[in-house]
Formats: structure tokens, C-alpha cells, sequence
């Protein structure tokens, strides 16, 4: 059985509870999809989930927990989300804690303010019909390293990205009742654990 852990901090937690049971069901997969708080019960998961919220906020406390050395050492696979996207990144427009482990520079609020939140059709590669993107205050990866895979991108700006087993979105796939960015997610933790 394969664990998921929801890091339980701040932001949309039980939306990617949901989201990741659903997605693991889709898969026939048995998985415990639990939320998560401190370095030991991250320790003890498969992968990680970082949802959005207040990215500083998220950052500093993974740091004070010890979450970020725990995710380095043992290389657990993480999706980021939004905010999540912000903390994978290496660089970004402000100075705050970052796990770094995508290789990209990320402009926070990219899209601007909450009022200026949107919905998109997004092109994702490897998906064969569009993904219904939902962007709140989103922030955009704006350069990407060696290795990092352009999964989508709203013209110059950068929406979703893929590092060896990282991923990040600049959106929020827990908002709709689309499975397909977890199911993608599911199955890089599953490529680490076999």
C-alpha cells in the first residue's frame, strides 16, 4: 500500500484528500491518503503533497519542523501546488524560506491579486484533452534549469513543471473534479517506491 501524505499546515488540505483517494481509485490502487504535520509523519510517507495558501507561511514552518531535511534526505516524492509551487522552486520574488528542489525561478501573485483569479483550458503535455485550470493569486515559474519539463504554460508564463520526481502546478487541480494531475503524481511516487 502506497502512503500520500496532504501537508497539513495551511490551504486546501482535505480538497487534496479528496482529490488524491479519488485519483488513487481511479488508478485501483490501495492507498492511505493521510494529512500530515511534522518531519516523522512526513518520514513515514511515499510522497507529499504541498497545497496553496501563504507560501512564506508554509516555508517557514516546514523549515522550523524540519520537514524540508527530512524531504531532501530521503528525496520523497512532492507535488506542489500554488503556493507549493513557489516553496519547490530554487529562486523567487521575494525573500523567503524555498525547498528548491525544481530547478526554476517562480514569480509569486504572477497573475495578480485574488480578484483577478481565473479559469482556464489548459494544454498539459501527455494529456490528451484539455485540463480545467483554476488560478487563484497564482504565481508563474518564469525560467527553468536543466532537466525541468515544461508541462504547460499560459503564454510566456509557466504553469506546470516536472523535475525527476517533483512536480509543481501554478494552479489548483484540487478545485475541480478533473483526477488526472494526481493520478500523474500517483504514479511517479509509485516509479520510486517499486
Amino acid at each position: 500500500m502506497v502512503k500520500i501524505g496532504i501537508l497539513n499546515l495551511q490551504g486546501d488540505v482535505s480538497e487534496h484528500q479528496t482529490m488524491t483517494q479519488q485519483a488513487a481509485l481511479k488508478r485501483g490502487l490501495e492507498a492511505e491518503v493521510l494529512k500530515v504535520k511534522t518531519a516523522t509523519e512526513v518520514a513515514a510517507c511515499d510522497g507529499i503533497i504541498i497545497s496553496g495558501g501563504e507560501s512564506t507561511v508554509i516555508g517557514r514552518l516546514i523549515k522550523e519542523n524540519g520537514i524540508d531535511k527530512v524531504l531532501k534526505e530521503k528525496k520523497i516524492p512532492v507535488m506542489g501546488t500554488c503556493a507549493g509551487m513557489v516553496l519547490l522552486g530554487r529562486e523567487t520574488d521575494f525573500q523567503q524560506p524555498l525547498l528548491g528542489l525544481i530547478p526554476m525561478k517562480v514569480k509569486r501573485n504572477g497573475f495578480g491579486r485574488q480578484k483577478l483569479s481565473f479559469e482556464a483550458d489548459l494544454k498539459l503535455k501527455s494529456m490528451e484533452t484539455q485540463y480545467p485550470g483554476v488560478f487563484i493569486r497564482a504565481p508563474f515559474a518564469y525560467e527553468v534549469g536543466e532537466g525541468a519539463v515544461v508541462l504547460s504554460q499560459i503564454q510566456d508564463k509557466i504553469i506546470a513543471v516536472a523535475y525527476k520526481n517533483y512536480l509543481a502546478t501554478a494552479f489548483h487541480p484540487e478545485l475541480t473534479e478533473d483526477t488526472r494531475i494526481h493520478e500523474y503524481f500517483i504514479e511517479e511516487v509509485l516509479n520510486c517506491v517499486e
